[in-house]
């Protein structure tokens, strides 16, 4: 076979699929029973129903809730949201049986918030960059 590499700035969301269906279904021929995941996402909402905040993640894979994001408009931030948030996301992702959660942010965003809350330090990754870092964290859930 002939094969070519070819660069993309902007790959086509239809060959990303490829990748990703690929790399799904190595996860099904090893774990059967395990390869699922499913995505959750919880949203603060004003009175027009505009999002101004929220959590997103996915659970399932292995018994792990990742969060991939938690984020609230600055004039919304330091009123509670950020907790209320993040206890529901854990409490759906224990109800379908996660045990531990992962995330990471940014040394300028709000680790401390986290490890308030009970997350551990895992990884870091200096100069991420500059002077910031990029900081891994995890919780037992149960």
């Amino acid at each position: 076979m002939n094969y070519k590499i070819t660069i993309h700035q902007k790959p086509l969301k239809e060959d990303l699929k490829v990748l990703s269906d690929g790399f799904k279904s190595m996860d099904r021929e090893l774990f059967p029973d395990k390869s699922w995941v499913r995505d959750i996402a919880f949203f603060l909402r004003d009175q027009n129903g505009l999002v101004v905040g929220g959590v997103s993640g996915n659970y399932g894979a292995f018994g792990w809730l990742y969060v991939d994001a938690l984020w609230l408009r600055d004039s919304d931030r330091g009123r509670g949201y950020g907790t209320e948030l993040m206890d529901l996301i854990e409490a759906e992702a224990k109800k379908h049986g996660c045990e531990n959660a992962y995330l990471s942010t940014m040394s300028y965003q709000a680790p401390g918030f986290y490890e308030k809350r009970g997350y551990t330090v895992f990884g870091e990754l200096d100069n991420f960059p500059d002077e910031q870092s990029r900081i891994f964290l995890r919780k037992k859930l149960v």
